[in-house]
């Protein structure tokens, strides 16, 4: 059941503004309008901020990343799989940090350019033919060689199990966030980590979406909505705060950030368990 107090649905694959305005109009008088489903269109009392979300979250916590490993986001390269909803924004972001954005991938295929893609132009193309395929700034590739470039920055944004026990071998990127929802399997995440690959969980990676929706469900039950800048400064301090937290337990139990991400989040539900007078 869904309402402003139980269950709010969010966008996701497949899924947008539009749908989200139809669930609300769809949704009985008693589940306090506004407040029943988050990503909606602005003129619906959706948030500032919340379509670009993730995609800043994936972002930021990607240069905190490159930051903890002592790589200077301005000599930077990246590789980012998926141009869609997270990944084309993410690569948007990381190329203003100063990120040298090298390759990109999206259903149909993939494009490289050693010197860095013209992101504003690839965009464009994208918007005007549906696809990264035919950029004539760049050489083209499979989606698959993508994952596999030799980067410092890999960030798989399209879909789940892409890096997997039979191209775990061949990724060569220092550092892997994950933007889209599982994109790597186990199995491959254990090989990763033997090889000293660190991995961003998509527990904390892509939880920027989530943030903001949250935020919207604020504003909607006050009646008062933030600008966008106010938006971004909350999402950026949130995502920092939840980065700290999850590398300090990792160095401090010498785990890796999937562990530690997934350590902190139980204990947390635990706490609050108990709270209750609960010993379940």
């Amino acid at each position: 059941m869904t309402g402003a107090d139980l269950d709010i649905p969010a966008p996701d694959v497949g899924s947008g503004a539009a749908e989200m305005a139809w669930m609300m109009d769809a949704a009985p008088a008693t589940s306090a309008g506004w407040g029943t489903v988050t990503g909606k269109p602005l003129s619906l009392g959706g948030s500032q901020g919340r379509a670009a979300a993730t995609s800043l979250g994936v972002a930021s916590v990607a240069l905190l990343a490159l930051e903890r490993s002592g790589i200077d986001p301005r000599e930077a390269t990246a590789a980012v799989h998926g141009f869609g909803k997270v990944g084309r924004g993410a690569a948007l972001e990381l190329a203003r940090a100063g990120v040298r954005v090298v390759a990109v991938a999206d259903v149909r295929g993939g494009v490289r350019a050693g010197d860095g893609l013209d992101l504003a132009a690839l965009a464009a193309h994208v918007d005007g033919t549906g696809s990264v395929v035919g950029f004539a700034d760049a050489d083209a590739i499979t989606s698959a060689d993508v994952l596999t470039e030799a980067v410092d920055l890999l960030i798989p944004a399209a879909v789940e199990g892409v890096i997997t026990h039979e191209n775990v071998d061949r990724v060569r990127a220092r550092i892997i966030v994950e933007g889209a929802n599982g994109p790597i399997t186990s199995t491959a995440e254990t090989a990763l980590r033997h090889r000293g690959i660190d991995v961003v969980p998509d527990l904390l990676a892509n939880g920027g979406g989530v943030v903001v929706s949250y935020f919207e469900w604020v504003q909607a039950r006050q009646g008062w909505w933030w600008d966008a800048a106010d938006v971004e400064q909350r999402l950026a301090q949130r995502m920092r705060a939840s980065w700290q937290l999850v590398a300090q337990r990792a160095s401090a139990d010498g785990v890796d950030l999937r562990t530690a991400a997934t350590a902190l989040a139980v204990e947390r539900v635990a706490e609050a368990v108990r709270a209750r007078g609960s010993e379940g």
